[in-house]
C-alpha cells in the first residue's frame, strides 16, 4: 500500500494569471559573479555541443511524439504519453557554486560530456544521452581514482507499466518509520531512513530516469519529509532563519555520504494545488533545487551526491485543492539501491 495520499482531482483549471519568476535559494542572496560567469560558459558551450537552439528535453518530446508545453531559460516541461514532466536545462549549473571551470565536450551518439572543476582539483563528469538524460557520472579525484555515483550505461530498456507489473505495495514496517517527518524524529529515525535498505525486493537495477517519473518504484525506499521548511505560497526561496532547522537532516547525510561517499539521494519537490498546474510543476522543482543548494553550501554535502526533481501538485499529503502549508514541501529518499547493484 502506498503511503501517500490520492491527490484531489480539480475540476476545472483557474483562470490565467500573470505568474511571477521564482527565485530559489535563500531569501534576498545575491550569486557571485564567478557563479554567473561559469554558468554563462556552460550554457554557450551547452548550446555548441547540441549545434541547435533546441534542448535536450525538446528533442526527447518531438522524438517520443510528445510536445513541450512550457520552456524556460532554465527548465522545459514537456509531455511524454500519458505523463508531464520538468526537466532542468542543464543540471550541471547547480554543480557550479563551488567551482572553478567548467568543460563540455560533444562524443558521439548525440552524446555529451560535462566536466565541472572545484578549486581543489576534484572534478564531477557526467555524460549526458542527446536527450539530457544522465548516462554516467563520476567523481574524480586529484589523484586520479574515480567514484561512481550513476552508471546507466545499459540504455535500451522496455518500457513498462511499473503500476501494472508489481504488486500492490505492502509496507512491512511501521509508517512513522517509512514516512519520517523531521520534525518529529530522533537522530536514530533521520539515519535509519538515510540508509535502510527498500522495504520490498528490489527486481532489477532501474535508471534514474525510470526512478524519477515511477511513483510506484520509488516508494520502495523510505523517505524523510522536510516538515521543518516553510514555504511560503508561490515561493521556492528559503528565509536565512530556516536554514538551522535543516541542521539535523544536513548533519545527517554528512555522516552518511562520508562513510559511503557514492550515495545518491533524491530530493522531492512539491506544491499545493492553487494555481497552475504547470506553474506548480515548475514550482516545485525550484523547491527542490533550493533545498539542494542550502545542504551542500551549508553542510559538507557535494551536490553530485543529489538528485533534484519537481513533481507539482501530483502527490498531495493532504488531499485538498486549497492553500495548505504541508503540501508545500520537500521529500529526501535514498534512491541508491534502486540505481545501483551494489548497493543492494
Amino acid at each position: 500500500m502506498t503511503e501517500q495520499t490520492a491527490p484531489a482531482v480539480k475540476t476545472a483549471e483557474p483562470a490565467k494569471v500573470a505568474e511571477p519568476e521564482v527565485k530559489t535559494g535563500i531569501v534576498g542572496e545575491t550569486v557571485d559573479p564567478q557563479v554567473q560567469a561559469l554558468r554563462r560558459k556552460l550554457r554557450q558551450a551547452r548550446q555548441r555541443a547540441q549545434k541547435a537552439e533546441q534542448s535536450a528535453a525538446e528533442a526527447q518530446a518531438k522524438a517520443a511524439g510528445g510536445e513541450v508545453l512550457k520552456s524556460e531559460s532554465d527548465r522545459v516541461i514537456v509531455r511524454l504519453g500519458d505523463q508531464v514532466i520538468i526537466r532542468s536545462q542543464d543540471e550541471n549549473e547547480r554543480f557550479l557554486r563551488d567551482a572553478d571551470d567548467v568543460d563540455v565536450v560533444q562524443l558521439r551518439g548525440g552524446r555529451t560530456r560535462t566536466t565541472v572543476t572545484r578549486p581543489n582539483g576534484v572534478q564531477i563528469i557526467t555524460i549526458t544521452n542527446r536527450y539530457g538524460e544522465i548516462i554516467r557520472r563520476v567523481r574524480r579525484l586529484p589523484n586520479g581514482r574515480e567514484i561512481v555515483l550513476i552508471d546507466n550505461r545499459q540504455e535500451e530498456r522496455p518500457v513498462v507499466n511499473f503500476d501494472i507489473r508489481l504488486p500492490r505495495l505492502v509496507v512491512p514496517i511501521p509508517r512513522r518509520d517509512y514516512v519520517v517527518d523531521l520534525q518529529r524524529a530522533s537522530e536514530a529515525d533521520i539515519e535509519a531512513a538515510l540508509t535502510a535498505p527498500p522495504v520490498e525486493r528490489v527486481e532489477r537495477i532501474y535508471s534514474l530516469e525510470e526512478v524519477r517519473r515511477n511513483e510506484r518504484l520509488r516508494d520502495k525506499v523510505r523517505r524523510i519529509d522536510l516538515d521543518t521548511v516553510t514555504f511560503a505560497s508561490g515561493s521556492a526561496a528559503i528565509s536565512r532563519s530556516q536554514v538551522r532547522t535543516l541542521t539535523r537532516i544536513g548533519e545527517a547525510l554528512e555522516d552518511v555520504i562520508y562513510e559511503d561517499p557514492d550515495e545518491i539521494y533524491l530530493v522531492e519537490g512539491h506544491t499545493d494545488a492553487v494555481g497552475s498546474a504547470l506553474y506548480n510543476l515548475a514550482l516545485s522543482d525550484r523547491r527542490a533545487e533550493s533545498v539542494a543548494i542550502i545542504l551542500s553550501e551549508s553542510f559538507d554535502i557535494p551536490p553530485e551526491n543529489l538528485i533534484t526533481q519537481g513533481y507539482g501538485e501530483d502527490y498531495l499529503k493532504i488531499p485538498t485543492l486549497g492553500d495548505e502549508r504541508r503540501n508545500r514541501r520537500v521529500t529526501i529518499r535514498r534512491i541508491t539501491p534502486l540505481i545501483r547493484a551494489d548497493a543492494q
